[in-house]
């Protein structure tokens, strides 16, 4: 079983996690930027942040055969902090790197003005730069923001296929489906999603644009809930194949439209073969814009 888990904040997980998540049939990982739990106080600590997630962390991953992609973004609940704001200033330099897949966290904690400005102006700047983007919905009033984002998303004209609204619950995740964007689950211990919960959706609604992740962070938070989920989906009756689908090449597609994307090739060890599932993780095959057109 292979996995590619695509929102997780690996900068708050151990080796110890990163070797149980390569022997769990996890390879591949995005970690968009998000609230480190203390309030950050100048940009400065932003830049250390984005910078450690271009270059420290892939190589931490690489170490244990797992490809480390990020998304990079000033993350909903410090936009409200002036503080913080000058990020968006920023952010385009960072844009532009080979390891930033989408612009992400971006969305709404308690859906104010100033969350506003910072939702529209980056969904903006992943426009300009041919970037998918990754939205946080709130934990707090979660439909009320969910609306909200949807509705600041048609305001920009960015093209559905180039969102994933994540955090979705059975509340939400019906309007933002037949928008066209695609769909991201959360399956975290005490909130959001659990596998069973997860597995009821996928009946209801299926697997087409369907990602589940982790995010596993510095909370109380499980670095396997993709591989957990997967079990429970081939326990309810799903094929291996619906597996593969949500658990490996929908994230690939949805990344994949950055032009950026790069995966551990299979193969056993000879330098040209490409069909066995046999992992190398010095191996990468570059995986552009040919995905979002499905050749």
């Amino acid at each position: 079983m292979r996995i590619f888990d695509p929102h997780i904040h690996m900068t708050s997980r151990t080796t110890d996690d990163y070797q149980t998540m390569r022997d769990a049939g996890i390879r591949a990982v995005v970690e968009p930027a998000f609230w480190l739990g203390q309030p950050r106080t100048d940009v400065a600590s932003f830049v250390d942040y984005f910078d450690s997630l271009i270059g420290w962390e892939p190589f931490r991953a690489a170490q244990f055969g797992i490809r480390h992609h990020c998304a990079l973004a000033l993350n909903p609940k410090e936009a409200n902090d002036p503080r913080c704001t000058a990020v968006l200033d920023v952010l385009p330099r960072y844009l532009d790197k080979d390891a930033v897949v989408a612009v992400g966290e971006v969305g709404y904690d308690s859906v104010t003005p100033e969350e506003d400005h910072a939702l529209a102006t980056q969904v903006r700047l992943a426009m300009d730069h041919e970037l998918p983007v990754l939205v946080h919905t709130p934990h707090r009033d979660k439909a009320v923001g969910t609306r909200r984002t949807l509705a600041v998303l048609r305001e920009c004209g960015i093209a559905p296929d180039l969102v994933l609204v994540d955090h979705l619950t059975e509340l939400t995740v019906t309007e933002v489906a037949d928008t066209g964007c695609w769909t991201g689950f959360s399956v975290y211990p005490h909130t959001k999603m659990d596998p069973h919960r997860l597995v009821q959706l996928l009946k209801r609604h299926g697997t087409h644009r369907v990602l589940v992740n982790s995010a596993a962070d510095w909370g109380r938070s499980d670095p396997l809930a993709t591989r957990r989920t997967a079990e429970a989906m081939l326990e309810a009756g799903f094929t291996a194949d619906q597996v593969d689908e949500v658990m490996w090449r929908n994230p690939v597609a949805f990344y994949g439209q950055s032009g950026r994307l790069t995966l551990p090739v299979d193969g056993p060890d000879t330098p040209d073969h490409r069909e066995e599932p046999h992992e190398r993780p010095g191996d990468a095959v570059y995986l552009g814009n040919s995905i979002a057109r499905g050749e």
